[in-house]
């Protein structure tokens, strides 16, 4: 992806940032799916050096993993697009090992696309005088682009980890990554997102 012109050099406190990892599970990361511009690995790994950095400074890292108890629990809009017919195997919702590994971290399960809608993110992240997110994960324009939207709404400002989330296409990525993620927050790499924690 072309990089962005960045406006201002980074810089983020520990005690008022929180990184939101979007759905690194088994299911969606590890399933074997085609992704773009950046490898499942790729994005594991870059996010799995942001979550060590944050935890390290003692900073709140919340894991969302999609889940459904019996299926029920999920949205069932009427759409064009026929979505197949999914059979969840065991563990499928679990995060991946890479990130689960990690100590103080604390692991959300959502039923739809968003982090927000129907969770306890906002209370949590309200309660511990957060104000900024870093987002990443796994579709950045499904899962991670409707939890920045929501994110937005509720006031809060937004760093987006490019290289550390990735999507079915590199055209879904990039419209994205181009054409919303620069009007509601901030576009800058893990790398950046690491040396700018304080």
């Amino acid at each position: 992806m072309e990089e962005l012109q960045a406006t201002e050099t980074l810089s983020l406190e520990a005690a008022t940032t929180a990184l939101v990892v979007i759905d690194l599970q088994n299911g969606i990361a590890s399933g074997g799916r085609q992704s773009a511009p950046h490898s499942a690995a790729q994005v594991i790994e870059n996010a799995g050096r942001m979550v060590e950095a944050f935890t390290q400074k003692g900073a709140f890292v919340v894991l969302v993993r999609v889940s459904t108890l019996d299926g029920k629990d999920m949205v069932r809009a009427v759409t064009d697009s026929k979505p197949a017919s999914v059979k969840y195997p065991e563990g499928w919702d679990t995060i991946v090992p890479e990130l689960a590994e990690f100590a103080n971290t604390y692991t959300l399960t959502k039923r739809q696309w968003g982090a927000f809608f129907g969770t306890d993110l906002d209370l949590q992240l309200r309660r511990r005088g957060i104000q900024t997110l870093v987002l990443c994960g796994i579709s950045t324009s499904i899962g991670v682009d409707t939890t920045a939207r929501e994110a937005y709404q509720h006031g809060y400002q937004q760093v987006f980890a490019e290289d550390a989330m990735t999507a079915g296409s590199r055209e879904e990525h990039e419209y994205v990554c181009k054409t919303i993620f620069p009007r509601i927050g901030r576009i800058r790499s893990s790398e950046e997102v690491v040396s700018s924690l304080q």
